[in-house]
């Protein structure tokens, strides 16, 4: 895609598994008989549409509504009317003026037919979109838990642009302040950076969660840029999982992107974007809990008969081994002198009989901390 688009597509065209052509239901695209819409019925509705004169919105409102016992009531429902029809607000106010020209109506009714009939329109508007973001996060949710029948989600899923044979990323984001209307924001802006059918955004479950098609490059840094744009630098955290095809693949890549952020969480990774391709240890280290829980206890085991406990110590290899075994920094990060974390490695190998200055020892000792640390050890 020209312009920095996304990699592996030429000549303009999009990335497999999302159509070029968002859906009625997306953000940025007007639902079925919203203001703007064009009615169908070929070249003369169009006309009709593009010419005030016409008398579309006139017809929009039955003739108009004053002759009506109640004008107020009737001007509403006109409103309503004429946006479920898809008329132009532009036309169903000319077509008011109209009517209340012919009834000869004064300033005072005219003023209350015109608020009345704006509400309905606004009113089923609204209506009309509150509906397509219902049916757009319930099929994230089907699409995601993959519980759904698969011939009525993939047709479904047609009207998203996602083919469910494809590969797909799922990127998720957790903050305290994701909001319906920044997911809409943030939705919008990707796909007016990708094309329309590339991503599809949405909150779900107090996270924010976007699908994506395979192969979009710069995606996870650009989803950063609009948090950071709503949110400030901080607060947030993106995660990002691998691209897998077909339907099981998006559930394996949203657990693969919450996976990090889990992980973020127990081992305190503060960086913006976490890539699952960059953490699979973790996911290794926890698939036989009973082995990591072994190797903690045995190799760290001793270190809760120190005074204080095991919790300083194990800070202190946490910090040596972010580090790259640098005691002046991990001094510097701790507070402390080089003399002190010198002494507590050297507690360290008195108790445990391990050192990380010992190279045959410091990739148990280091897996050891890792797993303690996802255990939530000691």
């Amino acid at each position: 895609m020209a312009g920095g688009g996304p990699s592996g597509t030429a000549g303009g065209r999009r990335p497999s598994g999302m159509a070029g052509d968002r859906p009625s239901g997306m953000a940025g695209d007007r639902p079925s008989g919203m203001a703007g819409d064009r009615p169908s019925g070929g070249p003369e509705a169009e006309c009709a549409a593009d010419d005030p004169g016409s008398g579309r919105g006139e017809g929009a409102v039955g003739g108009g509504p004053f002759g009506a016992a109640d004008p107020v009531q009737a001007a509403g429902l006109a409103g309503a009317g004429a946006a479920d029809d898809g008329v132009p607000v532009r036309d169903l106010v000319l077509g008011l003026l109209r009517a209340a020209a012919r009834a000869a109506a004064g300033p005072a009714l005219l003023e209350r037919v015109m608020a009345a009939a704006l509400d309905g329109y606004a009113r089923a508007n609204h209506a009309e979109l509150a509906r397509h973001e219902t049916d757009r996060a319930a099929f994230v949710t089907d699409l995601l838990t993959g519980r759904a029948d698969p011939g009525g989600l993939a047709q479904r899923a047609q009207r998203y642009g996602i083919r469910l044979s494809a590969t797909h990323v799922v990127l998720v984001a957790r903050g305290a302040t994701l909001t319906p209307a920044l997911a809409h924001r943030v939705d919008a802006a990707l796909a007016a950076r990708y094309g329309d059918g590339n991503t599809l955004t949405t909150l779900r479950d107090g996270e924010l969660v976007c699908i994506s098609a395979g192969g979009l490059r710069g995606l996870a840094a650009e989803f950063a840029h609009h948090l950071v744009g709503e949110l400030g630098p901080g607060g947030w955290q993106i995660g990002a999982g691998r691209p897998h095809a077909g339907l099981p693949g998006l559930t394996r890549s949203l657990d693969e992107a919450r996976g990090c952020l889990d992980h973020a969480a127990k081992l305190g990774f503060t960086a913006p974007v976490l890539n699952a391709a960059d953490l699979l240890v973790f996911p290794v280290l926890l698939r036989d809990r009973d082995a990591i829980t072994d190797l903690v206890t045995t190799v760290l085991g001793p270190l809760r008969e120190a005074r204080g406990g095991a919790q300083p110590y194990l800070d202190t290899l946490t910090v040596l081994f972010e580090h790259q075994g640098n005691y002046t920094a991990t001094a510097r990060h701790l507070h402390l002198s080089v003399r002190a974390v010198t002494y507590r490695l050297d507690r360290i190998r008195d108790l445990t009989g391990y050192h990380p200055g010992e190279p045959t020892q410091r990739f148990t000792l280091h897996t050891a901390v890792l797993g303690a640390r996802l255990l939530g050890w000691p």
